[in-house]
């Protein structure tokens, strides 16, 4: 039974969401000069791979730290969306394509392969491929949550956005109205069978629409 760490590592001018402020960790005390060592660390709850939470983006909607602990323990299916081009559309039609042979109630959370985690790093990365607005809802439906290995489930905004993209993230919401969990930024999937166990434990921040984690799949 493999384990797969599936997270990127925290570091200082790290990809961040256009728009956020970049990461910072660096030495707070050493112990050549204090006898002990520190880091101070300044990042957005939405660093890296990271959890969402309805908060995120619903007013009054659920912070991480109502979930019980158990909550972030996922019986996954890992799906292959491959091949996808830049800011290609995932719509309903192609996950349930893609998820003919996922048998209802057999799992809580869908991973969605796309092959953008390659382009980590690269301006690629910010056109990546986005779930539409009835994808979401065919997952909600299921009472799915949702992994991803790119850096928003919903367009992000760039000089090669095309007409018509959805500027109100509708899959977030669709994901949201439900209670749903959406895990962003993963990596390592290439090395995943079709089922997973998947951990990722949120910090424990006091109302937190989202936080990074620690995502960790066992074979299943």
């Amino acid at each position: 039974m493999g384990t797969h760490d599936l997270s990127r590592p925290l570091r200082s001018d790290m990809v961040v969401y256009p728009g956020t402020p970049p990461v910072s960790i660096e030495p707070a005390a050493t112990v050549d000069e204090s006898g002990f060592r520190t880091t101070a660390i300044e990042l957005d709850s939405h660093t890296g791979t990271h959890m969402d939470a309805p908060a995120h983006m619903v007013e009054d909607g659920r912070t991480l730290d109502t979930y019980p602990p158990e909550t972030f323990r996922f019986e996954a299916a890992v799906v292959d969306c491959r091949p996808l081009d830049d800011r290609q559309p995932i719509d309903q039609s192609l996950l349930a394509d893609r998820t003919a042979n996922i048998k209802p109630g057999d799992h809580d959370m869908v991973i969605l392969r796309t092959g953008w985690e390659a382009y980590w790093g690269d301006d690629r990365y910010f056109d990546h491929p986005y779930l539409t607005g009835d994808a979401a809802a065919w997952l909600a439906e299921r009472d799915l949550h949702l992994g991803v290995d790119m850096l928003n489930v919903d367009p992000t905004p760039t000089a090669n956005a095309a007409p018509g993209e959805p500027s109100t993230y509708p899959a977030h919401h669709g994901l949201f109205a439900a209670d749903r969990l959406i895990v962003e930024n993963l990596c390592g999937l290439a090395e995943l069978g079709d089922r997973v166990e998947l951990h990722a434990y949120p910090l424990a921040i006091e109302a937190a629409d989202g936080s990074p984690v620690r995502a960790v799949a066992i074979d299943q």
